[in-house]
C-alpha cells in the first residue's frame, strides 16, 4: 500500500499502528499505555529478532525502538527498516547524553530520538510528528518552490537527507559556501516537517549589534531600557511552534553563545527586564559558511553550544560541484526575473550555457542570479550570447590562472591580497580595515586566522 492510500484509508477509521522495541518490559508497558491513551495501537517486541518477525506479518504507521537490544543495535533495525519499509519512520530511545549514538541513529535513517529518561510530553509530541508527516507532495515539488533545483548526484542527496532530517525535531547545522542555498534548505525542511503551519523567522546574526543581541533575540519589558515604550517579543517567542533559522551562527559573540545554549537547553526564555521566564518550543536550524569545528578549537566558539547545534550537519554542495545543473537553474532564473518584469524569458545561447558551465562561480547560486540578471537587463538582441554574460576569469594578482592551484588556494590569495591593501591603507587599522572591506571585525579577525595574517 502507497503512502498516500495508506493515509486515505487511516482517514475512514484505521488505527495507526505503532510498533516498540525495547529490552525492558516496564519501559515497553510505560509506551504502550502512553500510545493507547492518544488513541493508538500497538505491539511489543524485546529483541531484534521479534521486531524483524512483527514487521514481516504486519503494517506499522512507527516504530519506537531503543538503541541497546539482546541481540543487537537498534541502528541494525533502523537499516533493516528502511531497505524493507521506507515509508515507515523510525525513532530511537537512547541513553542520556549519548549525543554520538542520536547522531548515528539519524544518519542511518531515523527520522528522531528521544533521550532516557524518556519525556512523554516528548514522546508525545514525536508521535504526533510521525503520524503526521506530509506525504501528498513530492519533495522535488517543493524543492521547485523553494528554489533547492537540480537533479546532479549532490542535489539528489542534499534534497534526500532534508526529506529524512524534516521529520526530526533535531537541531541541524548547514554548512556551507555563501550563496550556496543555505536559507533555502532551511525553508526546505520547514515547509516538509511538522512546524509547516507556524512561522519561520530567519535571523542574520551578524548584521545584530551586539548590545541589542539580547532584546533582539529574546524581547524585552515597557521600561527595560530607554526607548522601550512597549513589550515586545523576540525572535524565540515570533518563532514558537516553528522554525527559528540562524544564519552566519559563527557571528554571534560568546557571551550570547551562553544565553543561547540556555535557551536551547532549558526551552525557556527571560524577556530583558521581565522576573520570570516562559516557555517556547522551537525547531531550530543554523547555517554559516565558516568552519565551526576550526573556530571551537581557536575557543571562538563555545564546544558545548556547538554539540548542541550540530546534531545534524546538511552540507550545500557549491555551484561548480553541481555544473550539469547549471542550464536548468540558468532557465528557471531567467523565467523567473522575465516574469517579474513582465517580458517573454529569452534563451540562452549554446555557447553563452558553455561559458556558464565553464565558470567557477565563486559567489554560487547567488552569483549565477546576479549575472543573468545583468545580462537580461544590457542584452542587445533577443537571445543571450556569452558576451552579454561579462563573465571575468577568476584569477588572483591578475596573473594566476585556475589552471595553477584549487579555487580555494585561488580564493585565499584573492582574499589575503584584498586584506593586506585594506590594512595598508588604514595603517594597520583593523576596525578601519574591516569597515572599508564591508564585513564585521570578527569576520575579518576569523579570515586574518585563517589566512595566517595575524603575525
Amino acid at each position: 500500500m502507497s503512502l498516500k492510500a495508506e493515509k486515505r484509508s487511516r482517514g475512514r477509521g484505521e488505527i495507526p499502528r505503532v510498533l516498540v522495541v525495547d529490552d525492558e518490559a516496564d519501559i515497553r508497558e510505560l509506551l504502550d499505555l502512553t500510545l493507547a491513551r492518544m488513541g493508538l495501537q500497538t505491539a511489543c517486541a524485546g529483541s531484534l529478532a521479534e521486531a524483524r518477525a512483527l514487521l514481516a506479518s504486519q503494517r506499522f504507521q512507527l516504530c519506537l525502538t531503543d538503541m541497546r537490544l539482546p541481540d543487537g543495535l537498534g541502528l541494525e533495525l533502523v537499516r533493516h527498516i528502511a531497505d524493507t519499509v521506507p515509508d515507515l519512520p523510525v525513532a530511537v530511545i537512547t541513553a542520556h547524553g549519548s549525543a554520538e549514538n542520536a547522531v548515528s541513529a539519524l544518519k542511518a535513517g531515523a527520522f528522531d530520538y528521544i533521550a532516557k529518561p524518556v519525556s512523554l510530553d516528548q514522546l508525545r509530541g514525536i508521535v504526533k510528528s510521525a503520524l503526521d508527516l506530509p506525504g501528498a507532495d513530492p519533495i522535488t515539488e517543493r524543492s521547485v518552490e523553494s528554489g533547492l533545483l537540480g537533479e546532479s548526484p549532490a542535489i539528489v542527496q542534499v534534497r534526500g537527507l532534508i526529506e529524512r532530517v524534516s521529520r526530526s525535531q533535531a537541531p541541524v547545522h548547514i554548512a556551507g559556501e555563501s550563496g550556496s542555498g543555505k536559507e533555502l534548505a532551511a525553508r526546505l525542511i520547514h515547509k516538509l516537517g511538522a512546524q509547516r503551519d507556524h512561522a519561520f523567522v530567519a535571523v542574520n546574526c551578524g548584521a545584530i549589534p551586539e548590545n541589542l543581541m539580547e532584546s533582539e533575540f529574546f524581547g524585552y519589558r515597557k521600561g527595560a531600557f530607554t526607548g522601550a515604550g512597549d513589550d515586545r517579543h523576540g525572535f524565540f517567542q515570533a518563532a514558537d511552534g516553528g522554525t527559528l533559522f540562524l544564519d552566519e551562527v559563527a557571528e554571534l559573540p560568546l557571551s550570547m553563545q551562553v544565553k543561547l545554549l540556555r535557551a536551547i537547553q532549558e526551552k525557556r526564555v527571560r524577556q530583558v527586564g521581565a522576573t520570570a521566564e516562559e516557555a517556547v518550543e522551537v525547531r531550530l536550524i543554523c547555517a554559516t559558511h565558516q568552519d565551526l569545528k576550526l573556530l571551537v578549537e581557536q575557543g571562538r566558539f563555545r564546544q558545548d553550544l556547538f554539540y548542541r547545534l550540530n546534531v545534524i550537519e546538511l552540507r550545500m554542495p557549491a555551484l561548480r560541484e553541481c555544473r550539469e545543473d547549471i542550464p536548468s537553474l540558468a532557465r528557471h532564473i531567467l523565467n523567473r526575473l522575465s516574469l517579474s518584469s513582465g517580458r517573454i524569458p529569452p534563451p540562452l545561447t549554446a555557447e553563452a550555457l558553455a561559458a556558464l558551465q565553464d565558470y567557477s562561480f565563486p559567489g554560487n547560486v547567488r552569483e549565477l542570479e546576479n549575472v543573468l540578471e545583468r545580462a537580461l537587463a544590457l542584452m542587445a538582441g533577443d537571445r543571450i550570447e556569452a558576451l552579454d554574460l561579462n563573465l571575468v576569469p577568476t584569477q588572483a594578482g591578475g596573473s594566476t590562472s585556475v589552471a595553477s592551484g584549487s579555487l580555494q588556494d585561488l580564493l585565499d590569495q584573492v582574499e589575503r591580497q584584498a586584506i593586506l591593501d585594506a590594512l595598508k591603507q588604514t595603517d594597520g587599522n583593523r576596525t578601519a580595515a574591516a569597515r572599508q572591506l564591508g564585513v564585521t571585525f570578527r569576520s575579518l579577525r576569523y579570515r586574518m586566522a585563517r589566512l595566517n595574517l595575524n603575525e
